[in-house]
């Protein structure tokens, strides 16, 4: 049985089975809305049913998603993302031009529906957003200079809060429970800051 602190590394296999874009999508989709059936996926992605009902088997030979238990008919099967995490290896961590490819196209789908959620919250008008939720959205963007290890242990910080939210609010529902996107990015920039120490920070906030 599978727990919300278990993590899976992603074998060259599964990478495989999920490096098309369409089943990136649906693997996100899964994660995002929670449990779907063929039909409502390809409402969600465009495509007819036969075509994600192919994707969603092909997903489930590698366990990346599994069937809803006792949910649904033969007709009408629900799938869903098995609890847990995901750890996808890059593109630099395969040995073969075949699997870097795969987790080339992998890593870059991912990315791209990253910003493209970002994006469509910031465009969103805010009289689709109800009331109660409306001051809540934040993207903060700001550049240090930090030491490596300042950098690490800025990291683990960032990672405990994450896991904090993960055991307290994974899983949760009721009538005012709304998916959220909680995302921390933390990495070194490709040349170093042209700023002398002690100049003014540029802090980016946006609601």
């Amino acid at each position: 049985m599978t727990n919300e602190t278990q993590i899976r590394t992603l074998d060259a296999g599964a990478l495989k089975a999920l490096a098309h874009p369409l089943r990136v999508k649906i693997f996100d989709l899964l994660a995002a809305r929670g449990p779907q059936t063929a039909s409502s996926l390809a409402a969600l992605v465009g495509e007819t049913s036969g075509s994600t009902s192919y994707h969603l088997r092909a997903l489930a030979a590698h366990d990346l998603i599994r069937e809803v238990e006792g949910r649904g008919t033969a007709r009408e099967r629900w799938w869903e993302r098995p609890k847990g995490r995901i750890d996808m290896p890059g593109p630099d961590e395969m040995t073969s031009p075949a699997n870097r490819a795969a987790a080339q196209i992998v890593t870059s789908e991912f990315f791209r529906l990253r910003h493209e959620t970002l994006m469509s919250y910031l465009n969103r008008p805010q009289s689709d957003v109800p009331e109660a939720w409306r001051e809540l959205g934040i993207t903060i963007t700001t550049h240090l200079d930090m030491t490596p290890e300042q950098a690490m242990s800025l990291r683990a910080e960032l990672e405990d809060i994450v896991e904090s939210a993960i055991a307290r609010y994974r899983g949760q529902t009721g009538p005012d429970v709304r998916r959220v996107s909680l995302r921390a990015e933390l990495f070194d920039l490709p040349t170093p800051p042209t700023a002398m120490p002690g100049s003014a920070d540029d802090t980016v906030e946006e609601s």
